[in-house]
Order: structure tokens, then C-alpha cells, then sequence
């Protein structure tokens, strides 16, 4: 399966659509992270908009900020005072405007939590982290944030190879008994660290919102729109050890990687989704093996760890 990427935008009454995780989007703020859509009369999956939910969210929370979630289909949260948003039903985004509010920090937590919410609203899991594609099949990085796992996937692209996604994995059985990653769109977000060492420099890069040293980087050429088989995970995790350790995990432990790398899995118990999250990840299981991949934090190890990552495949192919 592939998604849509030309280089046309079409605009509706001030809406864009667009396509990522082979969503079909219509968007009333731009998106240009994603790829725009071709054909808008095949219809749209989900929809962006503008709204009031400032008298909604005070009748629930008042001055909290954070996640509240109504019913099993409707996460609403509040972000500092830029804004508030509600995903519903995995069809509609809205985001309401507080005092603060900068599109471009909306638009961020449009394509990452308010994403997330959606696709697990659609039945589709997304795992926090990068997947690359390696002989035609997908092989995912997770970890904690600060993990390295943006960094991996660079000397990936470094390397030749194609990324499908980076911060949120969505996984999907595209075809019954087979789990498949879905690309989501062209970006990186890499620490000024990471830039450093793999040769780069910010110049005009955009800065994360409350990350001023960590930037969104444009792929273009290195992201493949393309749906492909999920073959494996890697578990990065850093360690005090000078040596690298690949550690292949035991299945009750695969079962609490991939429930502490679902990405904001707070929303997996607040929408009432753990018994689907348990049945997800065990069919997935059944497929891929995973595998704890520690790195040391005395030096830089990108390179190594892509090599040990490699040897690994080679060995199962």
C-alpha cells in the first residue's frame, strides 16, 4: 500500500488536504509537514478544524491543564495556556486558541498526540520511535525519549537506507496475520548534539517548542511513502557499559516494552483500550521478535549500533 505524495495542495474553503499514516486529511490550519493529497473526491478520514471548547472544558476541568477523557472515544487536553484540543470518534480534531497560542506549536501537537489519539481511536497502534526500512521490510527503534532513537535512524539515512517514520510508528495488519508499518510523513526532530555529530548544522531549522536545542529536520529523498511488513523492534535503552549488548527479551517482557512504548499510552487506559492493546501486541508478537539493544552513554555509538542492528537481520534472512 502507498500513500499519496505529489507536489499538488488543494485548498477547499480555506482547508488543505493532505495524507500521512494513510489518513486522508483535511486540515483548516496548513500542515506542510505532511504530503499533500491528490484526488480530494476519494473523501477525507479525518478533519482539522478551528473551534470554541473553552465554556466545554470548564464545565470539566476549569484551570487544569492535561488529558481528560469522556466516554471511551473522546480525549480532550489542555495545553499551558496556548491551547485546547478534543480528538473524537478517530475522525476530528479541534483545536481552541488560548491566550498564548502559535499556530506552529499547534501544528506540532496536531501531527504527534493529537495523532496518536486518533489513530488509536481507528484501532491502529503507534509505537513511540523510528522505523527504518531494511530488504524491503520495516524494523522499528523504540525507546524512551532521549534514547537516541531519532539519531539511529539518521545514520541509517546516513547509510542509504529509507525511514517510514519518525517519533510515532503506526502499525496496522494490512493484510490478515501480517502486522505493517504505515509511513507518517518526512520529518526528523534531532538534537543540536546529534546535528554535530553526524556532520550537520541547525542554520535555518526550526526549534522543538520547549526544546530550543533540539530541531525538525526535512527528509525528502530518505522517507519511503510506502507501507511495508513490520519484521522486527529494537529496544534502545543506554547503560553505564562500554560495550554494546543486544538482548533478545522474554515474552512477558515484550508485552511491557511495546505498552511502555506506546506512544502517550496514558491514552490507552483513559479511552478503556487495554484489553484491544493487549490483543494488538500479541498478534504482533506472534510475527517479529524483540530485542533490547543497550548503547553506552561514554560515547557516541550510532555507527556500531547500526552495524550490530544489521548483523542481527543478516543472520535471520
Amino acid at each position: 500500500m502507498k500513500s499519496i505524495g505529489v507536489n499538488i495542495v488543494i485548498v477547499t474553503n480555506k482547508k488543505t488536504a493532505y495524507m500521512a499514516f494513510d489518513i486522508r486529511i483535511l486540515s483548516e490550519i496548513p500542515l506542510p509537514e505532511l504530503s499533500p493529497l491528490e484526488i480530494y473526491h476519494q473523501g477525507i478520514d479525518v478533519e482539522v478544524i478551528m473551534g470554541d471548547l473553552k465554556t466545554e472544558w470548564d464545565e470539566l476541568a476549569g484551570e487544569k491543564v492535561g488529558f481528560i477523557f469522556k466516554e471511551d472515544n473522546y480525549v480532550f487536553f489542555r495545553l499551558d495556556d496556548v491551547a485546547i484540543f478534543l480528538i473524537e470518534e478517530g475522525n476530528k480534531i479541534t483545536i481552541s486558541p488560548l491566550k498564548e497560542y502559535k499556530e506552529d506549536i499547534a501544528r506540532m501537537i496536531v501531527l504527534g498526540t493529537c495523532m496518536g489519539a486518533i489513530l488509536v481511536q481507528r484501532k491502529i497502534l503507534p509505537l513511540h520511535g523510528s522505523a527504518i526500512a531494511i530488504n524491503g521490510k520495516a524494523y522499528a527503534i523504540v525507546g524512551e525519549s532521549g534514547a537516541g532513537k531519532s539519531t539511529i535512524a539518521s545514520t541509517f539515512i546516513n547509510s542509504g537506507y529509507s525511514i517510514l517514520t519518525d517519533d510515532v510508528i503506526a502499525v496496522s495488519f494490512l493484510n490478515e496475520g501480517t502486522p505493517f508499518v504505515i509511513p507518517s510523513y518526512p520529518q526528523q526532530k534531532l538534537w543540536q548534539e546529534t546535528l554535530i555529530e553526524l556532520g550537520m548544522t541547525s542554520g535555518n531549522l526550526k526549534s522543538v517548542y520547549g526544546r530550543q536545542s533540539k530541531y525538525y529536520v526535512p527528509l525528502i529523498k530518505d522517507f519511503l511513502p510506502e507501507s511495508l511488513p513490520l519484521a522486527g523492534i529494537f529496544e534502545l535503552v543506554k547503560t553505564e557499559q562500554e560495550e554494546i549488548a543486544l538482548i533478545p527479551k522474554p515474552r512477558l517482557e515484550q508485552l511491557s516494552i511495546l505498552y511502555n512504548h506506546t506512544y502517550r499510552n496514558l491514552i490507552i487506559s483513559g479511552l478503556r483500550k487495554l484489553e484491544w492493546h493487549f490483543k494488538i501486541s500479541t498478534s504482533i508478537l506472534n510475527n517479529v521478535n524483540v530485542y533490547q539493544l543497550q548503547r553506552p552513554i561514554s560515547r557516541f555509538t550510532a555507527d556500531e549500533l547500526v552495524t550490530t542492528i544489521i548483523n542481527k537481520i543478516n543472520e535471520g534472512e
